[in-house]
């Protein structure tokens, strides 16, 4: 039995170096490359692989067991490093550049602005014509999906579209229900079901990963002075999952926590003994009082509490 247990412990150690080593992997070898491209050629390693062909056994495992450690290593870094990167790609900057962010949050409201009369005339002519034409619903569908990408209201805007895509994410659930998608998170995330966190955890893992992609490819620029090359694919790696695959997943992970606030809301309700809503209109009101309460507590004598199940 202590057998199957550990050889099951060293798969799932193996499956998990794997996930995490496998980019920091690529990126030492093409820098590696870079090396070898600047000594001459692949040929130069030669001297290297000659030496280790002479060493013991034990030194030959331990050289690669080192090798090993330290891609895991550079990959835990990363690892470490993608949420504040992601804040920063968000544009939640340092203080001292607050000119430039109101700048940027103010011209991203403004192009928001602009195309509000556009969107309000293509959903007129959707839902008040019996049969839409193909450009019009794709009109439409296009608008929509610009809209949802961003935050509601002008005093909500970041600096950058991926942090519009998660702010607007995050305002939805208090628009519809006026519960704090952030204040309550930690209150709703214990009780989702087992499959929506699942779906949630893999959601954010993809986005960073898409996160480390771009530190991924900044860091090849370190091995410039072996090889110019390095730079065009590095800032080129950087680029290309910044503008488009973060984004993407950014609104896969946004959508997935607007839906486990449309799914299951109540919960917050229920385990609080608080009143369920009735209507819309009053769902409103009850989830501002209900985040009120949760944030800060209440001596009020209303409402009152719901049996407990």
């Amino acid at each position: 039995m202590l057998s199957a247990f550990w050889s099951s412990v060293g798969g799932r150690l193996a499956d998990r170096w794997a996930a995490i080593s496998a980019p920091a992997l690529l990126f030492w070898l093409t820098g590696l490359a870079a090396w070898s491209y600047h000594r001459g050629g692949l040929h130069t390693l030669t001297v290297q692989t000659r030496w280790l062909d002479r060493q013991t056994g034990a030194t030959q495992i331990a050289a690669i067991v080192t090798v090993l450690l330290a891609v895991a290593a550079s990959a835990l870094v990363v690892e470490r490093l993608t949420t504040p990167v992601l804040r920063l790609l968000e544009g939640y900057w340092p203080r001292w550049t607050g000119p430039l962010r109101r700048r940027l949050a103010s011209w991203l409201s403004d192009r928001a602005a602009a195309d509000a009369p556009a969107w309000q005339a293509a959903h007129t002519l959707v839902t008040n014509t019996a049969t839409p034409t193909v450009d019009q619903l794709a009109m439409y569908a296009r608008l929509e999906r610009r809209r949802r990408r961003r935050p509601s209201a002008p005093g909500y805007f970041l600096p950058t579209p991926i942090g519009n895509i998660l702010r607007a994410a995050e305002r939805r659930p208090i628009d519809k229900y006026g519960l704090d998608t952030v204040l309550l998170w930690p209150r709703l995330w214990p009780a989702l079901p087992e499959t929506t966190r699942a779906d949630l955890l893999a959601a954010r893992a993809a986005l960073n990963n898409a996160v480390a992609a771009t530190l991924w490819g900044i860091l090849l620029c370190a091995f410039t002075p072996f090889t110019p090359l390095v730079i065009p694919v590095g800032l080129g790696l950087a680029l290309t999952t910044v503008t488009a695959v973060i984004p993407g997943r950014a609104q896969v992970f946004g959508d997935l926590i607007e839906a486990a606030y449309d799914q299951h809301r109540t919960i917050l309700y229920e385990q609080t003994r608080w009143p369920l809503p009735t209507n819309p209109h009053d769902e409103r009101e009850r989830g501002q009082a209900l985040t009120a309460y949760l944030w800060r507590g209440s001596d009020n004598t209303t409402p009152t509490f719901t049996v407990a199940p």
